[in-house]
């Protein structure tokens, strides 16, 4: 008796991933051609983002006012990207906030959140010569509870009045509580968030505000890092390459051709 085993195995490549290994290369190749015209010293165009031009001028007012910076880094976990970016803004505000030799209140609702920032923090200030005037009391924890911890950072504005709010991150329904709070003290407030739902009442009451891919884009924007610079460029590339097949792919369907729809449709 013969018997015949079949042996399944899985394919070295698949055919029908070609288009997203295409698109792959093509976004790793931007990112090395950009980080290459970074590390020579090519200037990378970034369009201005008025909210972020004012951080310095925002630290500088409340140094001069002698009035603490209030931070706050949203209401999410660490898992968010609105968190890790606003953690990324948190590390070049306290750089600055520590050559102006001025207060940084940094609350928080998530402590795992707060523990990154205390070493974020610590970064910061070594990197701006100044590890000794960082005063770790001043990032702190309150509670998981998400109109309690409106409450207290409310209050906390309002006895310290501080003479600039950030408000990055991740925010729900109480956006709009803080901001006002912000706005009845008279705070400069520079606000950032890729929720939707949020934006509005940001643009409302907030002097300047980061709105979706901007607030992203700070760190770097901010840093002028040629890594963190190089992917970013490499992104905008790559959404004119996009742009460039969306429009090819609309002039060839009016003409009757949807093969371009063949190729991607893979």
């Amino acid at each position: 008796m013969i018997f015949n085993f079949l042996i399944a195995s899985d394919a070295f490549f698949k055919a029908d991933l070609e288009v997203t290994l295409i698109a792959c290369l093509l976004f790793m190749g931007a990112i090395l051609y950009t980080l290459s015209k970074a590390r020579r010293g090519a200037d990378l165009y970034i369009r201005s983002i008025p909210g972020l031009d004012a951080v310095n001028e925002a630290i500088g007012r409340a140094t001069e006012m002698g009035k603490p910076i209030l931070y706050c880094p949203g209401l999410s976990s660490a898992a968010d990207v609105a968190t890790l970016a606003s953690l990324n803004i948190l590390g070049r505000v306290a750089q600055r906030v520590a050559n102006y030799e001025s207060r940084l209140i940094v609350p928080h609702r998530d402590p795992i959140v707060m523990t990154v920032a205390k070493e974020t923090l610590k970064d910061a200030y070594l990197q701006a010569g100044k590890p000794e005037i960082l005063n770790e009391e001043d990032n702190f924890f309150i509670t998981e509870d998400q109109f309690g911890y409106t409450a207290a950072v409310n209050g906390i504005m309002v006895r310290e009045r501080p003479a600039t709010v950030f408000l990055q991150g991740m925010f729900f329904a109480e956006s709009l509580l803080l901001a006002e709070t912000g706005n009845s003290i008279g705070a400069i407030q520079i606000a950032g968030t890729d929720a939707v739902h949020q934006l509005p009442f940001f643009v409302a009451s907030c002097d300047y505000t980061l709105i979706g891919e901007e607030l992203y884009a700070a760190g770097a924007y901010l840093s002028k890092a040629p890594d963190l610079m190089s992917s970013l460029k490499a992104a905008d590339l790559i959404k004119g390459v996009l742009w460039v097949l969306i429009v090819v792919g609309l002039v060839l369907t009016f003409l009757g051709n949807a093969s371009i729809f063949e190729v991607f449709g893979k």
